[in-house]
């Protein structure tokens, strides 16, 4: 199994010199214990993961610091961007890294972010596939035509071209749909456990295999990616303390979370309607149903058996979503145990070695 770190929650709301510390310090850590993965996010217009607005900016920085880890963009809304736009962006991440760059694809989520796109929000998957196909020639050096101001068509060839053959791809993944259209294209998945459990997951993750193979593409090669909230100690209870708050805050949030919370509470009422002693049951329910098998809160110990079903399910990768506790020494406290955790389940050719 192959670990790597995703960043999803950073606050971008305030003005503050150290904002991307942590971002910064557990990078170095990754690169220097033996992590496989950066991801991240393209957020936009909200408090939580306002500190990552544009993936291909931060992975540029990144990549002066690191020198190990893969770079990857967890994801690039392919709507809100012309497809020059990202393939020299990202162009530029694989030569600055040495060719480490990795991009995950996305159709987007909201309204209030297509301001910066010219497709409707209906038409979002569409646009996603083809400006993803768009992008796939430009990386490979081909001229892709497009219109210019004065309606002319015109061929554009991108510059400089990566130093990676190929730049991975990853879908990012919910529906049975997605995963099979990703394994019929060839392309890497990338999911999370954010509102379903891995019971719900694993089907998919097979269907995607047998698109695949069913496409001509070797079934085992693809990667699966799954993102889980992680915040590892080495007593249980003590981390259960130290999660608690900040994960109940994160959670508020989070409305969608929440109301399927409280769906699997029985409680068929909105959100608004709830009391502050029910919205802090609702809460402590949450964190202890994350801890029980949508999370990797607790020791190495603890989270073991979690590891070993995701791996049986055909997960390749978990991508540690550690920024969700908004506490720099609690997260970066974390971060030993962590890489504990990453050598025990890790393969002879998984876990890269530091310089």
């Amino acid at each position: 199994m192959k670990f790597s770190l995703f960043y999803f929650d950073g606050d971008g709301s305030r003005r503050n010199e150290n904002s991307y510390r942590l971002l910064i310090d557990s990078a170095r850590f990754a690169d220097q214990n033996g992590l496989t993965a950066l991801w991240v996010p393209e957020r936009h217009f909200h408090a939580f993961g306002g500190l990552y607005p544009n993936p291909g900016l931060i992975h540029a920085a990144l990549a002066m610091i690191t020198s190990n880890l893969h770079l990857r963009s967890g994801s690039v809304v392919m709507p809100l961007h012309h497809p020059v736009r990202v393939a020299e962006d990202w162009a530029v991440v694989d030569n600055l890294s040495g060719g480490r760059a990795g991009i995950a694809i996305a159709s987007g989520w909201t309204m209030e972010e297509f301001v910066l796109s010219r497709e409707p929000h209906g038409s979002r998957r569409s646009a996603m596939w083809r400006g993803y196909e768009q992008l796939v020639k430009l990386l490979a050096g081909e001229a892709v035509r497009f219109e210019d101001a004065d309606g002319n068509m015109v061929d554009a060839r991108t510059l400089p071209r990566p130093l990676q053959a190929q730049i991975p791809f990853w879908l990012a993944c919910q529906s049975t749909e997605s995963f099979i259209e990703a394994g019929r294209r060839g392309i890497n998945v990338l999911t999370s456990l954010l509102g379903e459990t891995l019971e719900q997951i694993a089907p998919k993750i097979e269907a995607y295999r047998k698109s695949r193979e069913k496409h001509g593409h070797d079934a085992k090669s693809g990667t699966v990616a799954l993102m889980t909230h992680t915040f590892l100690g080495d007593d249980v209870e003590k981390v259960k303390a130290n999660v608690v708050g900040p994960f109940g805050n994160y959670l508020k949030t989070h409305y969608h979370l929440l109301e399927g919370l409280a769906k699997g509470m029985g409680l068929d009422m909105r959100l608004e309607d709830f009391s502050e002693d029910d919205l802090d049951s609702l809460l402590s329910f949450g964190v202890e149903g994350f801890m029980k098998g949508r999370s990797l809160i607790g020791t190495a110990e603890s989270c073991a058996p979690l590891v070993e079903a995701m791996a049986a399910a055909g997960v390749d990768e978990i991508a540690c979503l550690i920024d969700f506790v908004q506490d720099y020494d609690l997260v970066m406290g974390g971060l030993p145990y962590l890489a504990d955790l990453a050598r025990r389940h890790a393969a002879p050719s998984d876990l890269a070695v530091a310089p």
